[in-house]
């Protein structure tokens, strides 16, 4: 790992002392992230002479897959890119910055806070911003992330693939045709639905939660 990425890591353990204590109570991001977690960028300036978000993203992708990084400074790498990515300018440059494909393969980790961590970021990634949900779409996300909203033995990582599902389907029919295809069928609503509709998106995000409620704890 280069001397940059060890500086990024450094910092973001250092001044992110909340990190590990994300309540998800709530599938709102902006209600989860405790205080005092805001990305520093001057901070950041000072210590990698002044590197761009792009920069920062790849940084925080490689660490988050590097087999040299323990899994603690993972988490950290995850959740400045979470913060980085909240920007609409550096979700669109994902594509261009070739992470879309390496974010949707921590779905598959063994470790059950890599999922929960990346199904998070393609959350934010995807909220509000229709150019990010065509990625999703084209990574063959919304598959794997019903089934570990559905599936996964863990609550938090099912709370943040229905978190990201809901980003994903809202004003976008071909991800919630996806997500109806996905779903067992006694899930699947009685006629069409339209994704602009927010209160029809909601009925079938609420069963959906429902059904994620009786998986395994």
């Amino acid at each position: 790992m280069d001397a940059g990425m060890n500086q990024l890591l450094k910092w973001s353990i250092e001044n992110s002392e909340a990190t590990r204590s994300d309540p998800t109570a709530s599938t709102d991001p902006k209600a989860e992230r405790p205080s005092g977690r805001s990305l520093n960028q001057e901070a950041m300036t000072a210590l990698m002479g002044g590197p761009s978000d792009a920069e920062l993203m790849r940084d925080s992708m490689a660490a988050i897959q590097s087999p040299d990084v323990v899994l603690e400074h993972k988490l950290v790498a995850f959740d400045n890119l979470e913060q980085l990515i909240e920007i609409v300018d550096n979700a669109n440059n994902m594509e261009s910055l070739g992470l879309w494909t390496p974010l949707t393969s921590e779905l598959s980790n063994e470790e059950p806070e890599m999922r929960r961590m990346a199904a998070w970021c393609l959350g934010t990634a995807v909220q509000n911003n229709v150019k990010s949900q065509e990625r999703l779409l084209a990574v063959n996300a919304v598959p794997l992330l019903v089934k570990l909203a559905l599936d996964d033995p863990h609550e938090q990582v099912r709370r943040k693939a229905i978190y990201a599902l809901s980003s994903e389907v809202r004003n976008y029919d071909p991800a919630l045709r996806s997500l109806l295809q996905s779903l067992p069928e006694k899930l699947r609503p009685s006629g069409s639905i339209n994704a602009g509709d927010m209160d029809e998106v909601d009925k079938v995000m609420d069963v959906v939660k429902k059904a994620s409620q009786k998986s395994p704890s």
